[in-house]
Order: structure tokens, then C-alpha cells, then sequence
């Protein structure tokens, strides 16, 4: 000012009055291209915001189911590779297990975040927690219930895609008297009302005690396990006294039998897992039930080696995911953590395959219509529809044989 007030004959509070106006001026100026800058701004990150993926995981992060939360998060991380994609983001939140706050903040803060569509929850009585946000997707894989909810979809091996796959099996092995067992838990009532709504022809239930020692008792009345031995006895009483050559050989014959007659039934799947399916198997072998005459099957045992040591069965045939496929993943998850991962993990793999199929397809995802395909669709665990307002597993059947899985 002093520069300028040399130089022109005005007073200083002149000069300095005409310099504020300027500043003001330029000061409008620059906030007006502040702002349009700022709107600019918004309408690119709204549109990059459309170009980008957030999904959300729901998982036990923390507490005793931990080691499951973090498996789905390694194996998420897997997907995201082979996916290859920079605008698929991941944003995992602890829901804990089956704890009704943990798993309401955590959808809180997904919201929060852009998310609009969530893996999990994991368990099926979860499902209540999450109900009431229909303004999300949740992609579980929960197998208990494979119909789609307004706002969720169970992509798990559900019993009912087990019971189609092996239903047709036995049909194509032309068995006729099949026998569905299960044990007497907590899930009983369920299953019951699954094989009711599924209408399966020419089969019969049977339930059966937890307990191994009850359990003996019960696979004895089912076969008939005891009038079969009374005719063993019976038949092996009218050679006894006879001496010729025919009568001596028949005896010995029978001398190697337990029991005598067949069972009325030519086929069985069992509904159980582990030791308790090995105690079902062991039990119906010790009741002398004839394996080339009965089909021996049961549910997706996820290839667990263990049942190769059961010597007791000779083939045992389950319905199950892509063996191939399965390994494969195994293979690579312990290749890049060092670990195996939990079999539910590959179920976890595949749902965000299918969100990003779908977001792909639809250019964005805004409901669960968006999920409705009509082809089938393709996993690492095999083919899957939406039919009928039912997610369904297209099951390979494989069998235990010389300590290998075979696909039959």
C-alpha cells in the first residue's frame, strides 16, 4: 500500500478499500469453482461407485468360531484373484455366531459402506436377524433351507438336492424298497417335513437312537435280524442227522452263514455323518444284511478319508460337489496359506463368483431378482438352478473304493 500510495496521489484506505473489493470478487470466483468442482467431484465418485463391487462378509471374526470366519476370508481372497478384477472390494465385518447385536452392527456399518450385497450369515437361525433388511441381499451358505427368502439365497448342499440325486441313483440301480434312516436329534422334525414336501415314491422311513448301545437293538428290528438267525437255526437242524453226501455239503454251507432270508429292503441312505454313520454301517453289517443284494448310500460326506478305514462296507455311494474342483481348491488354498481350509469355505468361493456373474450381467445389483438366472450355473462345487423358487444342486454320485473316491 505504501508502494502504491508513492506512486498515485489517493489516500491508503482508497487503495485498500479497492484491493478488498478484488479479493472479494476473486474470493466468489474461486468458491463458485470450488463448488462446481465439488458437485464434478460427487458425480464422478457417483459414478465410479457404480462401476465398483462392495461385498460385504458377515463372518466370526472373533471368539471360538474364529478359525471358520478367517478361513472364509483367505478363501474370499482366492476368489478375488481369479476374479482379477480391481473394482471388486471386499469389506468383512465380525458378526460373531449366532449373536443378534454383533451381526446387526455389522450389517449397520456394511450399509454404512455402500454394500448392498452380503455374504453370509452362516447359520440358519441367523436368518431372522436379517430378515427385516430388505434393502440387502445376503448370499448364505446355510444348506438347511435352499428356497429363496425376500432377501436372502442358501447356496449350501441342501439335503433336498442330496435326496433328488440319490432318489434318481437308486431308480437307475432299479431298486424299488428303499429305506430312508436318520437319527433322533435335533433336526429330526425337519427332515421329516423335507421328505414329506418332496413326495418320494416307494420309500419308507426309520428313525434311530444317537445311542450306539441303543442303536444295535434298533438295526436288529429293522432287519429282522433275529427270526433270520431262528431260520438259520431252524434250516441247519434238518441236515444235522442226515448223512448223505448232498445233506453234508449243504450243512457246511450253512455253517457260514449268520443268518437265513433277505431283508425287506434293497436299498438305504443314511441321513448321518461321521462316527455315527460308521456305527449305523457297522450295525446293519452285524445284522447280516447282504451288500450285494442292498444299495448302501448316505449323504455328502465332503470326501472325508476317515470312512476308507470302515472295512466293514465294501462301496458306499453318496451324492457330492466336484471332486475335481474341490481338490483343486484344497490343493491351492494350502498352497497359498499353508493350512486346509474349512469344507464350507468353497461354498463361500463360489458366492462371490455368482455376485460378480450377476453384477457383471446386470451392470449393477439392485434386489434379488438380479440372482434369478434361468440357465444354470457353473461353480467350483458343480451346477446349480433357481427353480421353483429353490436354489438346486446338481450332484455327481461318487463311491468309496480301494481307498479312492470314484465318480460313478
Amino acid at each position: 500500500l505504501r508502494v502504491i500510495s508513492s506512486r498515485f496521489p489517493i489516500g491508503v484506505e482508497t487503495i485498500y478499500k479497492y484491493l478488498e473489493s478484488i479479493f472479494i470478487m476473486k474470493s466468489k470466483i474461486i468458491i463458485s469453482i470450488f463448488c462446481l468442482l465439488i458437485i464434478f467431484n460427487s458425480n464422478l465418485l457417483s459414478d465410479e461407485d457404480n462401476k465398483t463391487l462392495k461385498v460385504g462378509l458377515l463372518a466370526p471374526l472373533s471368539g471360538s468360531y474364529s478359525e471358520i470366519g478367517n478361513s472364509l476370508l483367505y478363501s474370499l481372497q482366492l476368489s478375488l484373484e481369479e476374479i482379477n478384477d480391481e473394482n471388486v472390494f471386499i469389506i468383512p465385518k465380525d458378526s460373531g455366531f449366532k449373536d443378534k447385536d454383533k451381526i446387526n452392527l455389522a450389517i449397520s456399518q456394511l450399509r454404512s459402506s455402500g454394500v448392498k450385497v452380503i455374504i453370509g450369515p452362516l447359520a440358519y437361525e441367523e436368518f431372522e436377524y436379517v430378515k427385516k433388511y430388505n434393502d440387502l441381499i445376503f448370499i448364505s451358505p446355510s444348506n438347511i433351507n435352499p428356497e429363496i427368502l425376500n432377501n436372502i439365497i442358501s447356496i449350501g448342499v441342501s439335503l433336498e438336492s442330496q435326496l433328488i440325486a440319490l432318489t434318481k441313483f437308486i431308480k437307475e440301480q432299479k431298486k424299488t424298497k428303499t429305506i430312508i434312516m436318520f437319527p433322533e436329534n435335533d433336526y429330526l422334525k425337519i427332515i421329516e417335513k423335507k421328505i414329506e414336501n418332496l413326495n418320494l415314491k416307494n420309500i419308507k422311513t426309520f428313525t434311530y437312537s444317537s445311542n450306539p448301545e441303543v442303536l444295535t437293538g434298533e438295526i436288529e428290528i429293522l432287519t429282522n435280524y433275529n427270526q433270520r438267525k431262528r431260520n438259520l437255526e431252524l434250516k441247519k437242524k434238518m441236515f444235522q442227522d442226515k448223512e448223505d453226501q448232498q445233506s453234508i455239503k449243504e450243512l457246511e454251507r450253512l455253517e457260514q452263514l449268520y443268518t437265513l432270508g433277505d431283508v425287506n429292503f434293497d436299498s438305504i441312505i443314511i441321513l448321518d455323518f461321521g462316527n455315527n454313520l460308521k456305527s449305523v454301517l457297522t450295525s446293519l453289517v452285524y445284522s447280516d444284511v447282504n451288500q450285494d443284494k442292498v444299495l448302501f448310500t448316505t449323504l455328502n460326506q465332503w470326501f472325508d478319508e476317515s470312512i476308507f478305514y470302515e472295512n466293514t462296507i465294501k462301496n458306499l455311494y453318496y451324492p457330492s460337489v466336484n471332486y475335481k474342483e474341490f481338490k483343486k481348491y484344497n490343493n491351492k488354498y494350502y498352497k497359498k496359506f499353508n493350512i486346509y481350509p474349512n469344507e464350507i469355505t468353497i461354498l463361500a468361493y463360489d458366492a462371490l463368483g455368482l455376485i460378480y456373474y450377476a453384477w457383471n450381467k446386470n451392470g449393477e445389483i439392485n434386489s434379488i431378482k438380479d440372482f434369478l438366472f434361468k440357465n444354470k450355473i457353473k461353480g467350483k462345487i458343480g451346477t446349480f438352478s433357481f427353480k421353483d423358487g429353490k436354489v438346486i444342486q446338481e450332484l455327481d454320485i461318487y463311491k468309496t473304493d480301494k481307498k479312492k473316491f470314484i465318480k460313478f
